[in-house]
């Protein structure tokens, strides 16, 4: 048998191009979501509640971070343009890793501080959520909503912030990458 040669193959030319796109997200999706798990722990060790809206500043890091891979994308493969399926999957793929690793150490993290530290995060989800209640129009409000509301928040669990953690970041990546991966395909 004779080896395969796949330089003049045009699926071979892609094969290169795809290995880079998945080494790519994996480096940045990677690096994004370990800075997303240190601000976390930052803010344990800092004395702040790593689960109050204050983990959002570190999950600003995904939407620039896969709009970096995109443009290493395109530095990578000049002269050729990378085009936008390339693009929006290097940029996708990156934000979808950022996200897991995101969440995963949102549910790790919840898993060492162990209840005291969710019971005092549910206190202070409670207290936003009244907060937020007592703003809102008096016209427009509803007791059994509000009551629903408080309950929910009171109620919250690991796997609800580990899910809310996942979407935010995937919300937050795909926001900045998408725009990018098209701006960035020539």
């Amino acid at each position: 048998m004779q080896p395969v040669d796949f330089r003049n193959n045009s699926r071979g030319a892609a094969l290169p191009a795809s290995n880079l796109i998945v080494r790519l997200a994996l480096r940045f999706g990677v690096g994004a979501g370990l800075v997303c798990a240190a601000w976390l722990l930052f803010l344990q060790w800092s004395g702040n509640n790593p689960f109050s809206p204050k983990q959002i500043m570190g999950l600003l890091v995904v939407p620039f971070v896969a709009a970096g891979s995109q443009w290493w994308l395109r530095r990578k493969l000049a002269p050729v343009r990378p085009g936008v399926g390339r693009t929006l999957a290097v940029g996708g793929l990156t934000v979808l890793i950022a996200a897991v690793l995101a969440a995963v150490s949102v549910w790790g993290l919840a898993q060492v501080v162990g209840e005291p530290a969710l019971a005092q995060n549910r206190r202070e989800l409670v207290e936003i959520t009244r907060v937020q209640q007592r703003l809102r129009d008096k016209a427009k409000r509803n007791a059994a909503f509000e009551q629903q509301e408080l309950e929910r928040a009171a109620a919250v669990s690991v796997g609800d912030l580990a899910l809310q953690t996942f979407k935010l970041t995937l919300v937050l990546g795909l926001f900045l990458a998408v725009p990018s991966g098209i701006f960035l395909r020539k």
